[in-house]
C-alpha cells in the first residue's frame, strides 16, 4: 500500500462498489464496504448480504460490521471470513442514533469491556485481520481512546482508526487530533494507527502526517463526489506541487463511469434478489444531504441516476 497509505472510509450509502471503483482508480490504497449489521447478516437480511459484494480489483479490501452482541459478532465473522476480503473491521465509530441506541457503533465507547469483549469474539471467530475504526470518546468528559487503542490492542486488533471527534460532537466543529498523536506516540503502542477527521486538502494532508506522525489518512466525506482527492494528496506529498483541478470532460468522464458501474450493479442484484419498495433507489438522495449538509440535488429516483449530478453538484463547471 506504500509508505503512507491513503483509505477510503467506510460510508453508509456511500461506499459501495460503483463509488469505490472511482476511488480505487484514483488513488485509494485501501477501501471498505459500508458497514454491515452483525444481527442483519446473521438473518440473512437482503440489505446486509448485498454489502459483502466485493472484487478482485478493490483489493485490497475490508468488510466493516458493527454490533452490540457478542455471539452475533461473532457469527458475523465467520459469515465474512467466507467472502474473503483482506481485512475485517469493527465499527466502533458510527454516531447516529439508531445505531447507538442499539448499543453498537459509538455507544460501545461508553463501556469499554464490552468493547474488548465484541472485538475479542471477533477476533477468535475468524482468520483475517481484524481492525477497529473508533471515535476519540463518547463525550469530552468521557475521552478514553488511550485505553481503547491499548486494551483492543492487547486482545489482537491490527491496526486503529481513530476519528478526531467524540460520539457527542456527530461530525460537528473541528476534529482533535491531538489525542490521535498521544496514541501514535505511546510506547506501548506497536499497532498502525490511522487518522480521520477534516482532511480535505492536500496542504492539509501532509501538514497533519508531519504534526501528528501517524502511519496513514483516511478520508471520507472530501471523497464525495471529488475521487481525484487521492492521487491529489499523493502528488503533492511527493512533490510539493499541485496537480490540476480535473476538467469538465474528466468530470463527465468519472461521472459515467460511476453511472455505468451503478447500473450494472443495479441490474445485477435486480435479477438475483429483487428489491422490496425503492428503498435502494432513493439512497443517494438521503445520503447526499446527510454528508454534505447541503440539499439533495438529486432529481430522479434511481441512484445510479443520482450519481451523475455528485461530480457537477458544488463546482463552477
Amino acid at each position: 500500500m506504500g509508505e503512507f497509505p491513503l483509505l477510503l472510509a467506510p460510508m453508509e450509502d456511500v461506499s459501495d462498489p460503483p463509488f469505490r471503483y472511482v476511488c480505487k482508480k484514483y488513488g485509494a490504497d485501501l477501501m471498505y464496504t459500508e458497514f454491515i449489521s452483525s444481527e442483519g447478516l446473521i438473518r440473512d437480511a437482503i440489505k446486509s448480504r448485498q454489502k459483502l459484494d466485493i472484487f478482485d480489483y478493490e483489493k485490497p479490501i475490508g468488510i466493516q460490521i458493527f454490533g452490540g452482541d457478542e455471539e452475533a459478532m461473532a457469527l458475523s465473522a465467520k459469515i465474512v471470513d467466507a467472502t474473503q476480503p483482506d481485512l475485517l473491521d469493527i465499527n466502533f465509530g458510527c454516531p447516529v442514533k439508531k445505531v447507538v441506541c442499539k448499543g453498537a457503533g459509538a455507544g460501545v465507547l461508553k463501556d469499554v469491556d464490552l468493547m474488548v469483549r465484541l472485538t475479542k469474539a471477533v477476533v477468535r471467530s475468524t482468520s483475517l485481520p481484524v481492525t477497529v475504526k473508533t471515535r476519540l470518546g463518547w463525550d469530552d468528559s468521557m475521552i478514553n481512546i488511550m485505553e481503547v487503542a491499548e486494551r483492543l490492542q492487547d486482545v489482537g486488533i491490527k491496526a486503529l482508526t481513530i476519528h478526531g471527534r467524540t460520539r457527542a460532537q456527530m461530525y460537528k466543529g473541528s476534529a482533535n487530533w491531538e489525542p490521535i498523536a498521544a496514541v501514535k506516540n505511546n510506547p506501548r503502542i506497536h499497532i498502525p494507527i490511522f487518522g480521520n477527521g477534516d482532511i480535505t486538502t492536500p496542504e492539509k494532508a501532509l501538514e497533519y502526517k508531519n504534526r501528528y506522525g501517524v502511519d496513514g489518512i483516511m478520508i471520507g466525506r472530501a471523497s464525495i463526489g471529488y475521487p481525484w482527492i487521492f492521487n491529489e494528496i499523493k502528488h503533492f506529498m511527493k512533490t510539493g506541487v499541485h496537480l490540476p483541478k480535473p476538467t469538465l470532460e474528466n468530470r463527465v468522464e468519472v461521472a459515467l463511469a460511476h453511472f455505468n458501474k451503478s447500473i450494472a450493479l443495479y441490474q445485477l442484484l435486480q435479477r438475483d434478489r429483487p428489491f422490496q419498495g425503492n428503498a435502494y433507489e432513493t439512497r443517494y438522495h438521503r445520503s447526499h444531504r446527510r454528508n454534505t449538509g447541503h440539499p439533495s440535488v438529486y432529481s430522479r429516483k434511481t441512484r445510479a441516476g443520482g450519481v451523475i449530478f455528485l461530480y457537477f453538484s458544488f463546482t463552477e463547471c
